[in-house]
């Protein structure tokens, strides 16, 4: 190798030493809003639950961010702690088989009837929590396939066919 290759790569930081408090502030800084939005999307508009998941996540991201190595994936990182959060707290309320189901949930609180896209929620407050993810994933988000594979720890092929089945379920209950 060059000389100067190996200059320059000395100018590099360790990538294996953990990540600093300062440098997560940063990150968590930066990426909070989208965290929000994602978990805002997975909970079918209910902030509070969103509000509660975002902490949850926060909480589980910092201490687990030693084993974290700053690749420039902090957001997919983030986003797959999220996701397994959203799935461990799911994991024993069941959906909604319907949309008239999901609005007598939901109510018609002065709160509730605030939300712009209410009806996208409560069609995805009717889908699995797995299809509700890759949804949210793929189109608020603008993950790829490959990402959301990553991110949800399953294969492309499994995403693929959770995003086919979501959008079937969302246009037959919005009726597109």
């Amino acid at each position: 190798m060059p000389k100067r290759w190996k200059r320059r790569r000395s100018n590099f930081p360790n990538r294996r030493e953990p990540v600093t408090r300062e440098v997560f502030i940063a990150h968590v800084d930066r990426e909070q809003e989208a965290l929000r939005s994602f978990l805002l999307a997975l909970c079918c508009g209910k902030k509070d639950d969103a509000d509660d998941l975002a902490q949850d996540t926060l909480v589980k991201a910092y201490l687990s961010s030693v084993g974290y190595q700053d690749k420039g994936k902090f957001r997919s990182w983030l986003f797959k702690i999220a996701h397994n959060t959203f799935l461990n707290h799911k994991a024993s309320c069941r959906t909604m088989e319907s949309m008239d189901a999901a609005r007598t949930l939901v109510g018609n609180t002065a709160a509730d009837a605030s939300f712009e896209h209410q009806d996208l929620y409560l069609a995805l407050r009717t889908l699995p929590p797995k299809e509700r993810s890759a949804i949210t994933l793929f189109y608020l988000s603008g993950y790829s396939v490959k990402e959301i594979a990553t991110i949800t720890e399953t294969s492309e092929d499994a995403v693929k066919q959770q995003l086919s089945r979501g959008r079937n379920k969302l246009k037959e209950r919005l009726k597109l």
